[in-house]
C-alpha cells in the first residue's frame, strides 16, 4: 500500500472544494476555501495516523512492554507517553451495555461522588459489583464484622 503524496492530497482538496474555483473563469480560485477543505483532511489524516499510533502502544502495554519502553519508541518520556495513552480511548455507551451492567455503573459512579472522588477505581467497581442485587454480581456481599464494638477500658483477664 502506498501512503498517499503531496499532490495526492491536493488533489483530493480540490476534489472536496466545489466551491474553491470561481464561475466565470476567474484566474484566482478561493485560497480561505481551499485551506479550509485542507485542514480537514488533514484532520482526518491526523485521526488516522493517532488511531494508527495509539492501536500499537496498546498492543505494546498488553504484552507487557513498560510505559518507559514504549516512550522511548516514540521519541518522549514516560511521563509523556503515560499522559497521551494512559486513559482508555475506547467509548462504551450505555446502549452496548446490559440492564445489569447500567446498574453496575450507577453504583460505581454513585460510590465515586459519595467519596469525593475525581476518578473511577477499583474500590468503586468493587463496590458497584457487591451492591447490585440481581444476577452473579448480587452473590457478592461484603462480609459481616464479627467484632465486637469496644465501649469502654479492657477488663483485665
Amino acid at each position: 500500500m502506498a501512503l498517499p503524496d503531496l499532490d495526492c492530497l491536493i488533489a483530493e482538496v480540490d476534489r472536496r472544494c466545489d466551491t474553491a474555483h470561481r464561475p466565470g473563469g476567474q484566474e484566482q480560485p478561493d485560497w480561505l476555501a481551499l485551506l479550509a477543505v485542507a485542514t480537514q483532511l488533514a484532520g482526518e489524516v491526523q485521526a488516522l495516523a493517532d488511531n494508527l499510533v495509539e492501536d500499537y502502544v496498546e498492543h505494546c502495554r498488553m504484552h507487557g512492554s513498560s510505559w518507559t519502553d514504549i516512550g522511548a519508541a516514540l521519541g518522549v518520556t514516560r511521563q509523556a507517553v503515560q499522559q497521551r495513552f494512559q486513559a482508555p480511548h475506547r467509548h462504551y455507551s450505555p446502549e452496548t451495555m446490559t440492564d445489569d451492567v447500567r446498574q453496575t455503573m450507577v453504583h460505581v459512579k454513585l460510590a465515586a461522588v459519595q467519596h469525593r472522588n475525581n476518578y473511577i477505581g477499583t474500590e468503586h467497581l468493587l463496590w458497584g459489583v457487591t451492591t447490585q442485587d440481581t444476577g452473579a454480581p448480587g452473590s457478592f456481599k461484603p462480609p459481616v464484622s464479627r467484632r465486637r464494638r469496644c465501649t469502654g477500658p479492657a477488663k483485665p483477664g
